[in-house]
């Protein structure tokens, strides 16, 4: 019996599913099933978003089920996939998601209006998320080309994507961790991001030889 595999793809703050077309295509092109996840990002907390995530990944029939998520649509991954252990088994591939907490984030607090900039999940994006699942392997990508709404902001605060500090995407449970010359994001459009998300899924690591 052929074995079904299914992408989750989840979008990050501000964007919706349509921002995640580029790599669904990559991903239907590889022979995935590909779902792209919708939810209004500041409409709510982390926690009813990764449950109506769990919601949304428990309507597939798939055996294994991968996630490809960009920045807050990382930590709604996590938070989901910490409360929940029922789903098939697959990877994790993080774009630009800052687990660490971001400062970008956080100096949006000093910005009249934040509350509504950043809605009911600023508390989760200032803090970040550090439990990965145990039972899948999670790879990060990291971009380094600095330009974005995060700089008019006065940046990450090192080296980053010019949202998400390189630094705020790392985390010693990942097992694969790559930088790519790329923006926070302009990663959902790259090619070689979607590549290297491919290469993740099928093998358990980035193409670090070819990067």
């Amino acid at each position: 019996m052929e074995t079904k595999s299914e992408v989750i793809l989840v979008h990050g703050l501000w964007f919706g599913s349509w921002a995640m077309g580029r790599l669904a295509k990559k991903l239907l092109a590889e022979g995935y099933r590909v779902r792209r996840f919708d939810y209004s990002t500041i409409a709510g907390d982390l926690q009813s978003h990764a449950g109506d995530l769990l919601a949304f990944a428990s309507e597939s029939g798939a055996d294994h089920m991968h996630f490809v998520s960009h920045s807050l649509g990382g930590l709604v991954t996590l938070k989901m996939l910490a409360a929940s252990h029922r789903l098939p088994p697959g990877k994790v591939v993080l774009l630009g998601s800052p687990l660490k907490g971001s400062m970008v984030a956080r100096k949006s607090g000093r910005v009249p209006g934040a509350e509504k900039l950043l809605g009911k999940v600023r508390l989760a994006l200032e803090q970040g998320i550090s439990a990965l699942p145990p039972d899948r392997e999670a790879g990060m990508i990291a971009g380094s080309r600095a330009f974005g709404l995060g700089v008019l902001l006065g940046g990450p605060g090192g080296p980053g994507d010019g949202t998400v500090a390189v630094r705020e995407t790392l985390n010693p449970g990942l097992k694969n961790h790559l930088i790519l010359p790329v923006t926070h994001t302009g990663m959902l459009y790259s090619r070689e991001v979607a590549r290297q998300s491919v290469h993740f899924l099928k093998n358990g690591r980035f193409d670090y030889a070819s990067a």
